[in-house]
């Protein structure tokens, strides 16, 4: 099994994964285990990078990861191809596929089947493109071979703390930006100075992995969702204009037009609509 999952991540040119038995998981929601009937078994950790040429415009005002489409899409597309591939390969076993909402803890799990290190920012570091990634797993109840590599943390050089917004706002700069209603003036003056309409990066981007990611060139996306059909600079005209199906296609559409609308007037306009 492992080799026809290795032949089909390679195809979709997907080069960090691992597996991890059910066991050595952290199970958050067993429940989802339950309705996938699945009691035991292996978690095939997924990791996928994200990290399009566009994120490397110096106008973005926007997280990197809201750049390309919602990500949920693309793994809705892997899973939906892949597994039943799978069920007519093995239908001896069952498999399911998450990613986000999960029944184990992504992170750690991860970590442990040797995907990467923790950082202090608790995002997951791998070596070609440091934290800019979403973790996704399929699960199933088929024992694959695995090595437990234990959990591995960064070497705790603290840039990512001391740069971290939180400190200075009392919140994450991200929640912020995905606030819904009113601002207060130091909240929108927190906007204005950091100039993010939705989401922040700073932890990473100040990191030294993300650093020699960028040196080396391996920190963007192979996979083609990524890089195309890309947004890096958001501005009121295109979000009030911006076709239904268009928005919510993408990562920043999740708390509604307002809450974008609210944070760009703060630039534009100098006055937020409530």
């Amino acid at each position: 099994m492992f080799s026809f999952l290795s032949n089909f991540f390679e195809k979709k040119q997907i080069d960090c994964f691992a597996t991890l038995p059910l066991h050595a998981c952290n199970i958050t929601k067993p429940y989802l285990l339950e309705r996938a009937n699945i009691q035991s078994g292996t978690a095939v950790l997924i990791a996928i990078p994200y990290y399009s040429h566009a994120a490397e415009d110096p106008n973005r005002n926007i997280s990197a990861y809201s750049v390309p489409r919602d990500y949920h899409r693309y793994f809705h597309q892997l899973f939906e191809e892949l597994i039943p591939l799978l069920n007519d390969r093995f239908p001896e076993h069952r498999f399911a596929g998450f990613a986000d909402h999960s029944p184990i803890d992504e992170i750690q799990a991860a970590a442990r089947a040797g995907l990467g290190i923790i950082g202090k920012n608790n995002l997951l570091i791998t070596q070609k493109y440091s934290s800019y990634i979403f973790l996704g797993e399929l699960i199933t109840d088929a024992d694959i071979p695995y090595t437990d590599h234990g959990i591995s943390h960064c070497e705790n050089c603290g840039l990512c703390m001391r740069a971290c917004p939180a400190h200075a706002l009392g919140t994450c700069l991200s929640a912020l930006t995905q606030k819904k209603g009113q601002f207060t003036e130091s909240e929108k003056q927190a906007i204005r100075q950091y100039g993010s309409v939705w989401g922040c990066d700073i932890c990473q981007e100040v990191c030294p992995h993300t650093k020699r990611a960028i040196s080396s060139g391996t920190i963007f996306s192979p996979i083609a969702f990524f890089q195309q059909d890309v947004i890096s600079h958001l501005n009121t005209e295109m979000i009030e204009h911006m076709e239904e199906s268009a928005f919510t296609s993408r990562a920043f559409a999740w708390r509604g037009r307002e809450t974008l609308l609210r944070n760009l007037k703060i630039f534009e306009k100098g006055e937020p609509s409530c």
